[in-house]
């Protein structure tokens, strides 16, 4: 009785296991865990960590003079021509979560014949986040970057400038042409909502901004590159601007830096505010606030804020924290903390918006490539002024309290008209007021175009090794993480372009 009592366990588990299995098999499926994203999410997580890191405040906004920290430490950058080659600035910001993304919604949405407007769109957005990236550095891993996924590729090669510009301009090129107005509309995209009308309009405004960088490296290509992106169609309305829209979800990394540990920290430089304040330029008292008799960043109320004009006053150069007492002593201030800042409740609150291309800076550009003879539609002194007013239309997408008056936009742009002689000087003097905030856009302008003019900072020098007398920083440098995991790779690239130095020019930089 007990051998048949044992058989009938045996039996009775053999039929009982397989329906086990089953049982087990349907509880071991995840129904909340996706196993493919949709691609549109993909360039949206690119979209959204374009914002530019604080590390654009330190180096790119503090090379071309727009504002400025007197204090070292982590904040140490362009105030003391010093090198850092911290992986969370651009390089890291943009290979992790810009690049990554693009690269693997153009993998996924390539061969799906509904998606091909999605598939432009990453081209062309990556296109522009490689601009960025180049304009930086120079040499950077192109063909290879952003492949980790894709085609387990963890250790990228380097590709040369001269190599990328002509892939982005083709890029570009292919891309615009490609999109299609019949086709899918992406409306879950958060740049323009899939308006295939825009996308294109941003992707020519991409190849304008890239033609006019080789203005000095390549002018024949320079050329026919500005022609080609003025027949396609640019942006020439602030409706159509490409720009990051923050919230309390997303918040702009500037913003969130100065309302936190650092509001005390960031200044207004005497170049900039100066000139602004010696055209009577509406956009300062749209930009500035001094709070007037502080001597600590506690003393900086709302109360004490002033944003009148003619009561700003710009930190000069070349400061630390502590020569910057006597400076302020001099200059007739209470201490450093009454200098003139961006506001912060204003133009630099958490949830303003990140602007990458605009208007302003597409009708400067043509301004030039107008003056140069790149184009004939239109004359050089219209684009200029019509540059100039739609920054200060610009204005109000901050805050309502950065609203020009039209008034004040035409007189002044009817005060300051294109001159005979200074018409390179003008130009690009205007397209740096216009990039402000947009670090690497006024970095890159200002080493191409040669202005504004403006004096290094001369802290350091003659005594820095790294940075000639009486010269700027050309670039940055690579981060730590690339010389010590990608130490083959980057040499090369370091042999081809010149020393990993501040000093070391890019290639369309001459």
């Amino acid at each position: 009785m007990k051998r048949i009592f044992n058989y009938s366990i045996l039996a009775i588990l053999i039929i009982t296991i397989p329906s086990c299995d089953k049982g087990l098999a349907d509880l071991n499926q995840n129904r909340t865990s996706p196993t493919t994203l949709d691609p549109v999410l993909l360039l949206n997580a690119a979209i959204i960590n374009s914002s530019f890191p604080t590390r654009s405040l330190i180096f790119d906004i503090g090379i071309v003079q727009q504002m400025i920290t007197p204090n070292g430490g982590v904040l140490a950058g362009a105030n003391f021509n010093q090198d850092s080659r911290d992986q969370s600035g651009i390089w890291g910001t943009y290979y992790q979560t810009v690049i990554k993304n693009t690269k693997d919604a153009i993998v996924k949405s390539k061969d799906i014949a509904a998606r091909s407007n999605l598939y432009n769109m990453a081209r062309i957005y990556q296109a522009f986040s490689f601009m960025v990236l180049t304009d930086e550095f120079g040499d950077i891993p192109y063909s290879e970057g952003g492949a980790g996924y894709s085609d387990q590729i963890f250790f990228p090669k380097y590709d040369q400038q001269s190599t990328i510009y002509p892939k982005i301009i083709q890029e570009l090129t292919d891309a615009a042409n490609a999109l299609n107005a019949s086709g899918t509309v992406e409306s879950a995209d958060i740049l323009y909502s899939g308006n295939i009308t825009k996308w294109k309009k941003f992707a020519y405004s991409l190849l304008l901004r890239a033609g006019m960088r080789l203005t000095k490296a390549d002018a024949a290509k320079a050329k026919a590159t500005v022609q080609a992106a003025l027949a396609g169609g640019v942006i020439t309305d602030n409706a159509d601007n490409a720009y990051m829209r923050h919230d309390a979800n997303y918040n702009l990394p500037l913003g969130v830096t100065l309302n936190g540990t650092e509001a005390a920290n960031f200044y207004l430089t005497k170049p900039f505010v100066d000139r602004l304040k010696n055209t009577s330029d509406p956009r300062l008292s749209s930009i500035a606030i001094r709070y007037v008799g502080a001597t600590s960043g506690n003393g900086q109320t709302v109360a004490s804020g002033n944003t009148t004009p003619s009561a700003q006053i710009g930190m000069p150069m070349g400061k630390d924290n502590g020569t910057i007492v006597a400076q302020a002593t001099a200059d007739g201030l209470a201490s450093f903390y009454d200098y003139s800042q961006a506001d912060r409740r204003r133009i630099l609150k958490t949830n303003s918006p990140q602007f990458f291309v605009t208007a302003s800076q597409t009708l400067l550009l043509l301004a030039e490539a107008s003056f140069r003879g790149y184009i004939t539609s239109g004359t050089a002194a219209q684009y200029f002024s019509d540059g100039i007013k739609a920054n200060m239309d610009q204005m109000a997408t901050y805050d309502a309290g950065c609203t020009i008056a039209a008034s004040a936009r035409d007189a002044y742009a009817s005060a300051n008209p294109l001159g005979v002689g200074t018409e390179l000087d003008q130009i690009n003097t205007q397209y740096w007021i216009s990039s402000f905030l947009n670090g690497p856009e006024a970095f890159a302008n200002f080493r191409r175009s040669g202005f504004p003019t403006l004096t290094p900072n001369p802290y350091g020098q003659p005594t820095n090794p790294d940075l000639p007398n009486g010269t700027f920083i050309r670039r940055l440098t690579y981060p730590t993480s690339e010389l010590s995991v990608n130490t083959a790779n980057v040499n090369a690239a370091i042999a081809a372009q010149g020393p990993d130095k501040l000093s070391t020019k890019v290639w369309w930089d001459k």
